[in-house]
């Protein structure tokens, strides 16, 4: 079977779905692997290099003639889904709850379409296939340097002739994996850090990282499915914002991490609780998209000075500003996930076997993902 890697042509997007060390398990079980040229170029692997491991560099045109499977970082670009052909599979990190729209024309159009991002993430097995999980761990480790560089101080204790300088006070909102992340490099970088999350049983991961969890007296048990937080009520959201702005006026930095799949994130940091800190702080959203993030006055894809004199960064897909490390790890992820799905050289989907039934999203001309099919409904639609 013919695996194709194709070269990412999203704005800014550096990573590449494949790298030349991934290649010898894939090749093990009869895979031939077809590289589109240039595709690693943003990551610094030149071509030479997929052709050393054992890769044959392709043009476009024949990447999507000849492969029968397309391994991709990003969901793929109306004009890359009309070189897609009935028969033929897709994987990458789709969107597929955010972008319904897309899932429904590949499914006309006889595409398999395999999402990463809907990895089951409380399943053991499925961590070395975790995605999110991989390119949140870089992006948490980017945002703090982010933190660092945009703030006027420095992060550690530092006792000079000239004086003693005062370490930083760094909050993390969001103990997830890029939370834990963001409260190891902060700690490493010498910050005092505190963090917070609505799920409780987090604390004891960030007090194991040298972070100070945040307990709040309007305390809300806010664990969802699959390892997420659910979403807060109105009135719990109301409770907890009132007692954390007072938390977030005594930091320096702020770091903001929370984000649920398929939904707006949720706003943790209110313009009252921005007015509140003092000038020369800063906020890095990590949830900063087009959909929202968590500090109410980010911007997507900008770098703001409140009047306030506090500066929010919102950057926009941080894994791809790390795009050789990012690349390593996701090669990792989408790599055990093919070869979970490979029997026999071909691809052989097992819609009994949890991972697969996960993580397909159209098959045989159907959208056979529930959430998603439900998501294409017409309104007042019956499942």
């Amino acid at each position: 079977m013919k695996v194709g890697v194709a070269r990412e042509s999203a704005a800014g997007e550096r990573r590449v779905a494949l790298v030349p060390e991934a290649l010898g398990k894939l090749a093990a079980v009869g895979l031939e692997i077809l590289v589109e040229a240039g595709a690693g170029a943003g990551a610094a692997i030149p071509d030479q290099a997929f052709t050393d491991a054992g890769a044959r560099i392709v043009s476009t045109d024949a990447l999507y003639a000849e492969s029968e499977v397309i391994l991709r970082v990003q969901k793929p670009t109306t004009a890359e889904v009309a070189r897609l052909r009935s028969g033929q599979a897709v994987v990458g990190l789709l969107q597929p709850l955010l972008d319904p729209a897309l899932m429904g024309t590949l499914a006309a159009a006889g595409v398999t379409s395999v999402s990463l991002d809907a990895i089951p993430r409380t399943l053991s097995r499925a961590q070395t296939m975790d995605a999110l999980s991989s390119q949140a761990n870089v992006g948490g480790y980017k945002a703090v340097l982010i933190a660092a560089n945009t703030y006027g101080r420095y992060f550690p204790l530092l006792t000079t002739a000239a004086g003693t300088a005062k370490p930083a006070n760094v909050l993390i909102l969001g103990i997830g994996v890029a939370g834990l992340q963001a409260i190891g490099t902060a700690k490493r970088l010498g910050a005092v850090v505190s963090a917070y999350d609505v799920r409780p049983e987090t604390a004891e991961q960030a007090e194991s990282l040298g972070a100070k969890f945040v307990k709040l007296k309007t305390s809300i048990d806010a664990t969802g499915a699959g390892g997420y937080a659910r979403v807060l009520t109105p009135e719990e959201q109301a409770a907890q914002q009132a007692e954390l702005n007072g938390v977030i006026a005594n930091q320096d930095i702020v770091i903001t991490t929370a984000q649920i799949p398929g939904r707006k994130p949720p706003v943790l940091v209110t313009a009252d609780a921005v007015r509140g800190m003092r000038s020369g702080s800063v906020i890095v959203d990590m949830a900063a998209s087009a959909l929202g993030g968590n500090c109410e006055l980010s911007q997507a894809g900008l770098t703001i000075t409140t009047d306030n004199g506090v500066v929010i960064v919102s950057p926009e897909n941080l894994p791809a500003s790390m795009p050789s490390s990012a690349s390593q790890f996701y090669a990792r992820n989408i790599s055990n996930l093919l070869l979970n799905m490979v029997k026999g050289g071909v691809l052989a989907l097992d819609f009994e076997e949890e991972v697969t039934k996960a993580t397909v999203i159209t098959h045989g001309g159907a959208v056979v993902s529930e959430a998603v099919a439900k998501l294409l409904m017409p309104a007042g639609g019956n499942a």
